[in-house]
């Protein structure tokens, strides 16, 4: 009875116990970077795809309705019961209306979004082209038009190509606007003259190489 009562209880020594705690420290240490990167890469791709998104909505409103629809960049947060807002080339929500067609005529809403709300960091900027606002005439082209119906945005045709590509094209690059180092891959997104929107990558090269090229 007395020897089984001085049998050693199983557990973890102090020792054991630091081993462990430094082991798992190093591997902490090791994952902190790489989740950093992946957060900061999730926020650029989803301001990224909220802007892709409203270009082509858009661009397929334009082709529905037949008549010139403008995709627009604002501070604003247009309603359908408050449509009015003001184009900035800085917004951090976009919207898409249609374009008067009659002197007197007001803009129909068609659809608003959010690029930053709850996106921390991450900035849009026109790389090429004048994209704060974005007009698609009725068979979904970009065209110039100086009456948007929207204030303080006036489109303009794009003339000129980017990073290669001669195919004039209006393009917004996606980033980390803090300076970090953390985002490793800004997103790009082109619109082409014809009304082709694409969200790619300047990583992987070439449109024509891969189709996540730029």
């Amino acid at each position: 009875m007395l020897s089984e009562r001085l049998k050693p209880v199983a557990g973890f020594t102090l020792v054991e116990m630091l081993v462990t705690m430094v082991i798992f420290g190093v591997l902490v240490a090791l994952t902190v970077p790489s989740m950093q990167v992946w957060m900061a890469n999730t926020r650029v791709r989803a301001v990224a795809d909220s802007l892709q998104n409203g270009l082509r909505l858009a661009q397929a409103e334009s082709l529905r309705r037949s008549r010139q629809v403008v995709f627009a960049l604002t501070n604003n947060s247009p309603t359908s019961t408050s449509p009015t807002f003001t184009a900035s080339a800085t917004g951090a929500n976009w919207a898409v209306v249609t374009i008067p067609a009659l002197a007197g005529e007001t803009s129909a809403f068609i659809q608003s979004g959010t690029l930053a709300t709850g996106v921390s960091n991450v900035a849009v900027t026109v790389v090429n082209g004048s994209g704060a606002e974005v007009c698609f005439n009725s068979v979904g082209r970009l065209v110039t038009q100086t009456i948007t119906g929207v204030a303080g945005a006036t489109c303009s045709s794009p003339s000129t190509g980017y990073n290669g590509n001669t195919q004039p094209m209006i393009v917004y690059k996606v980033a980390m606007s803090n300076g970090s180092t953390q985002q490793l891959t800004p997103l790009y997104v082109e619109v082409a003259l014809g009304g082709q929107v694409h969200l790619c990558d300047l990583n992987h090269g070439s449109s024509s190489a891969d189709i996540y090229g730029c």
